[in-house]
């Protein structure tokens, strides 16, 4: 083996420091089909930033992949158990010294060939070199991807988890806190407090299928693809899926290297998820404004202004909304990247790809928590809610159901009469509850040509809002009754989703710490 293929000189202790030892070198540092050291500018430009950027935070990662590949290459016989305890006890020693141990040069390109260098400088040369047969970057760089997507999709279920429900619980004490609702932000008819955040609830129930769907299609292990086309060394593939908790491998080398598609599908299901969220941020920014005055927040989550002492800025809600739009960017940057790309590995395609995915996982996580806060921070205000809703012709279809049942019309009859007393009273500037049977009466000469004779009781019962909302019970509506039962069957749910979120994260845990027992115990072999 040539053991001058990976040059483990130390010209710099650190990132920031390598690009000024470059010139010392006349040949690349990692290749010697390559004679001239890398160019000061990549250094500074890509490798540099790439690696200050990537290193720490995919330093256990590649220690997994290397640890579960040495188990494997073990295994199979292809390196001798000394050897391989050799390596297990630098990769040990490795792993507890951190990634802030491991001297970063910009020459060495990327985080796996300063990890190797720095395996090679503790392990030996020889020892270190081996660690390296039958794999590549490429499906190295695929596992570590997967593995830290797996990591990021857990931690963003364990928020929606939370977001679900912190909703159900403000929906059980709001259950029959009558408000109107709306239709193009206008009042349209009564619900409830509750029933709007069952709505939402809902909504994110869907927001962790779509996340879990993407999981399950990122539930393979690449290792073992080498560059595309696999090894001609008899290496055991299914060892390493199972060392890194992964339940099969990708069954083709070149899809194994070439595809981030799962990171696709899990961004899809996170901005579709955050688009979502937008709007319901946007609904707590306009019902929380004083010209609607339904909904307070704490001054916790809002902010004020530099010069108007007034102020009570809606924060949170404002960050809610333009995220919506950044995990759309972040979303067509990362697809507008890959489609002019080969069907195979590539830097574009996969690595400057995958940085709008790391970007959209860490804004999407931060989303989902502060909409928890959102939501378990706000406070209706009933009075206000119900006040309205009595007074904006809310509760007018009510009235047109009325007659549809005790004056025997037909809907559309029934329509247009409550619209000309609807006109009626908007001309006189009469709020919804002052609305009289006369004036139903007048109307309904104008279109049908005939009173209704509905009596004055049946007209102020129709308006109310509060039996309005009682009374519609069909599946899917508002009733109080209905909410509650709802809340009922969506806590099962949930509580079905966390266990299944419990279950995954133990399978993860214990192949994680399966991998780490059976490192130990090779690199225990004594010398």
């Amino acid at each position: 083996m040539d053991t001058n293929a990976i040059d483990t000189t130390y010209g710099a202790n650190s990132a920031s420091s390598a690009t000024n030892s470059t010139a010392n070198h006349t040949a690349s540092k990692v290749s010697r089909r390559l004679q001239q050291a890398t160019a000061p500018e990549v250094c500074e430009l890509i490798y540099l930033p790439r690696l200050n950027r990537d290193f720490a935070s995919g330093f256990p990662y590649l220690t997994d992949i290397n640890q579960a590949h040495l188990l494997m290459l073990h295994a199979a016989g292809l390196v001798p158990r000394a050897m391989a305890a050799r390596i297990a006890r630098a990769l040990e020693e490795i792993e507890r010294a951190g990634p802030d141990a491991v001297p970063l040069d910009p020459a060495r390109e990327d985080a796996y060939f300063n990890y190797e260098a720095q395996l090679m400088q503790t392990a030996g040369a020889d020892a270190g070199g081996r660690l390296h047969v039958a794999r590549s970057r490429n499906d190295i760089l695929a596992t570590h991807d997967r593995l830290r997507a797996r990591d990021a999709g857990l931690a963003l279920l364990e928020a929606i988890q939370a977001l679900r429900a912190t909703t159900l619980t403000m929906a059980r004490q709001h259950a029959d806190t009558v408000m109107p609702g709306y239709t193009h932000l206008q009042a349209a008819q009564p619900i409830t407090y509750g029933y709007y955040l069952v709505g939402l609830a809902d909504a994110f129930a869907r927001d962790a299928e779509r996340l879990l769907r993407a999981l399950d299609a990122l539930d393979a292990c690449p290792l073992g693809a080498g560059a595309l086309a696999g090894t001609a060394f008899p290496i055991q593939r299914e060892e390493t899926a199972r060392l890194l908790g992964f339940s099969r491998c990708v069954a083709n080398g070149l899809d194994a290297v070439a595809s981030r598609d799962f990171a696709w599908e899990m961004m899809s299901a996170m901005t579709i998820a955050a688009v979502g969220w937008s709007r319901i941020a946007q609904d707590y920014f306009v019902w929380s404004t004083p010209e609607f005055g339904l909904i307070d927040f704490p001054d916790s989550v809002a902010g004020t202004s530099s010069i108007m002492p007034q102020k009570k800025n809606p924060v949170v809600l404002e960050y809610l909304k333009g995220k919506g739009a950044h995990l759309t960017g972040l979303l067509t940057a990362a697809l507008s990247t890959v489609k002019g790309t080969n069907f195979s590995h590539t830097g574009d395609g996969n690595r400057e790809s995958m940085r709008s995915f790391w970007e959209c996982a860490d804004e999407c996580l931060r989303s989902a928590r502060l909409l928890t806060l959102v939501i378990g921070s706000a406070t209706p205000l009933r009075d206000n809610m119900l006040l309205r809703a009595r007074r904006d012709f809310s509760a007018a279809t009510d009235l047109a159901d009325a007659l549809v049942r005790e004056a025997n019309l037909s809907f559309r009859e029934a329509h247009h009469i409550v619209g000309a007393v609807v006109r009626q009273a908007l001309d006189a500037q009469l709020p919804a509850d002052r609305i009289t049977s006369d004036m139903v009466d007048i109307a309904a000469r104008q279109q049908i040509g005939r009173a209704i004779g509905l009596s004055e009781e049946a007209v102020q019962r129709c308006l109310d809002p509060v039996q309005g909302v009682r009374a519609r019970m069909a599946a899917g509506g508002p009733s109080p009754t209905l909410v509650r039962a709802r809340l009922v069957t969506m806590q099962a749910e949930l509580d079905a989703a966390a266990a299944e979120l419990a279950a995954r994260r133990r399978a993860v845990a214990s192949a994680r710490a399966t991998l780490k027992r059976e490192n130990a115990a090779l690199a225990a072999t004594p010398a």
